[in-house]
């Protein structure tokens, strides 16, 4: 990231600009940083301006204690600042649920299209986004990061095995150091359920986009999230999970920033 912004809270905040034209800004999830959604910058930057940037208390942007979802929204309104004043935000997964709020809350923000936010459609699904809140705080409260990262892992399905090699191989030190971030998703999630009065006041119009492939609690949280907005659109890309191949949703996004 060779760019700096300062969010209202004196965060720093690192950033990369590519391409020209309407700018938009890329949002990544959890366990992630910007580098996780740079590869869209890529094809979209021939015809859009580009920003990638690492959220606040991972890669080389700082953090700020006490954590709000407010001082993330007002990290985007900083960035949006910092190219025009004025932009489109993409958000993958829980960063998805963070844009939505970034413009239900206002900023001025020209369209939003989000990647399968992880909102939970059922009762049940809700139960255990509680229990994983709990857990999760417990964790991180005592400093047991790797515990944070395996309770994550295990929340996305995840296999055992899978885990377990996860904490031996050479990407743990990375996860741990970002483990205390995931509370910060967790926040965004605001109890799991997709919010249909935060929605209601998203005046700009929204794509939400799922994998054809992906389980159906995914599909069916991105047709919620279509349905709850005043301007929605629901796409499907079929074949893709939630490991989505930018050069796949790179087109759609492309048609609908350029719409």
């Amino acid at each position: 990231m060779e760019k700096k912004t300062i969010s209202r809270d004196g965060t720093s905040l690192a950033y990369g600009v590519t391409g020209q034209g309407p700018a938009v800004v890329l949002v990544s999830g959890a366990m992630s940083t910007g580098g996780t959604v740079a590869p869209l910058a890529g094809p979209l930057s021939e015809r859009f301006t580009v920003v990638v940037h690492d959220r606040r208390g991972r890669g080389e942007s700082g953090d700020t204690a006490p954590y709000a979802v407010e001082r993330e929204v007002e990290d985007l309104a900083a960035l949006i600042e910092a190219v025009g004043g004025e932009a489109s935000l993409y958000g993958m997964s829980s960063g998805g649920a963070l844009v939505l709020e970034a413009a239900a809350s206002g900023l001025p923000v020209r369209q939003v299209a989000v990647y399968e936010p992880p909102f939970a459609v059922t009762e049940e699904a809700a139960r255990e986004r509680a229990v994983y809140t709990g857990r999760l705080t417990a964790a991180l409260a005592e400093g047991r990061r790797g515990d944070a990262v395996e309770l994550f892992l295990r929340s996305t399905g995840m296999a055992e095995e899978m885990i377990q090699g996860a904490r031996t191989s050479p990407m743990w030190e990375g996860m741990e150091a970002v483990a205390p971030t995931l509370a910060y998703d967790d926040a965004v999630m605001a109890g799991g359920r997709v919010p249909g009065d935060r929605l209601a006041a998203v005046d700009v119009p929204v794509l939400a986009v799922a994998g054809g492939a992906s389980p159906a609690w995914m599909r069916e949280a991105a047709r919620l999230v279509a349905e709850a907005v005043p301007r929605g659109t629901l796409r499907t890309l079929e074949g893709q999970t939630h490991r989505v191949d930018p050069s796949v949703l790179a087109p759609v996004l492309a048609e609908f920033f350029g719409s």
